[in-house]
């Protein structure tokens, strides 16, 4: 059974940093996709970066590229994503998820598991 568990969100100022963690466990993931998601109160849950497992290769949501980066450890079986320049419409419930398939796909209907999400809330 796949568990995704996200940790390290909080309160930060505009312009600030924040790393989220995904730990991902029951299964192994070098055939999976992992994606971070975002919603915010009244909007549509968003795409905002995915890596392949095996190899890296990464795809980000026009509103974040450049600020943030996702990225994975084999060793840990964590999936991060660090967030630069931090601005108020960041704000929103970050999700990670994850697909065994080969591209990344944006849709967050595409996606089988998902973890519990974790606030992140930027004071302007």
């Amino acid at each position: 059974q796949v568990q995704l568990v996200e940790s390290g969100g909080g309160l930060v100022q505009t312009g600030g940093s924040l790393r989220l963690s995904c730990a991902a466990s029951g299964r192994t993931f070098s055939n999976y996709v992992m994606g971070w998601f975002r919603q915010a109160p009244g909007k549509e849950r968003e795409f905002v970066a995915g890596i392949i497992w095996s190899g890296g290769s990464t795809v980000y949501a026009d509103s974040v590229r450049g600020r943030f980066t996702i990225s994975r450890d084999n060793a840990k079986n964590t999936v991060s994503l660090q967030m630069n320049s931090l601005k108020p419409e960041d704000t929103a419930v970050y999700y990670c998820a994850a697909k065994r398939f080969n591209i990344i796909p944006r849709a967050a209907r595409q996606y089988d598991y998902w973890g519990q999400g974790t606030q992140v809330t930027v004071s302007s």
